[in-house]
């Protein structure tokens, strides 16, 4: 499909996306990373089911598939989502909540690759990104915890949260069947030692390991 394609099924299934809080307690996260093979032809997807409770990994898998469409900012879930699901379909286990390393509703068209995924999957869904892609913030507090909304033309998208002292926040917002404080307390629990939260923390490592051996 072309790119003027892929924007209007983004604005078709945005209208999907549900903001609402879980309706059991999440346990298993599934922490999904990407990164690309150094030919620049293929995705590389790991996923990582994180138990909370336990605070242990109960599974780790990985998928690659030829990227079929270009590199486009604000589409790149074009790009990554096949690589995401191929993944998440070896999972032996159904994960209570999916964790995607980038944006969700704190998106230009509030449909980033969390809430790609999480309607594509109809599972709940959080996004925690590192960096900023789109609206305003005052900066949160330095102790961990601390939060300060993320907006855009007057419309809360998402919370900026400080997951450990004096480190630099993670952005955070809804994907799909999520509500923000929801999202926002998963992440924090699951930030238990680093900046970021163990399920993408360890996703990010597992796709780093496998693009180093491509």
């Amino acid at each position: 499909m072309s790119p003027a394609q892929a924007i209007q099924i983004q604005k078709r299934l945005a209208g999907r996306v549900r903001p609402l809080a879980p309706r059991k307690p999440l346990r298993f996260i599934a922490g999904v990373d990407l990164a690309f093979t150094r030919d620049g032809r293929h995705c590389l997807a790991g996923v990582v089911l994180w138990d909370a409770k336990d605070a242990l990994v109960v599974e780790e898998e990985a998928a690659t598939r030829p990227l079929t469409f270009p590199y486009v900012p604000g589409l790149l879930s074009f790009r990554e989502s096949p690589a995401v699901l191929a993944a998440l379909r070896k999972l032996r286990k159904t994960p209570d909540c999916l964790m995607c390393d980038g944006h969700g509703f704190a998106h230009p068209r509030r449909f980033g690759l969390a809430c790609h995924v999480g309607v594509l999957c109809n599972v709940p869904t959080i996004g925690c990104a590192k960096s900023l892609l789109i609206g305003d913030h005052r900066v949160p507090g330095s102790k961990r915890g601390s939060r300060a909304d993320l907006t855009d033309a007057g419309e809360i998208i998402g919370t900026v949260l400080r997951t450990r002292d004096g480190i630099r926040p993670v952005f955070v917002s809804i994907g799909h069947r999520m509500d923000l404080r929801t999202a926002e307390q998963v992440v924090l629990d699951c930030a238990i030692r680093y900046r970021l939260p163990e399920p993408t923390r360890r996703a990010d490592r597992l796709v780093a390991s496998l693009k180093r051996s491509t």
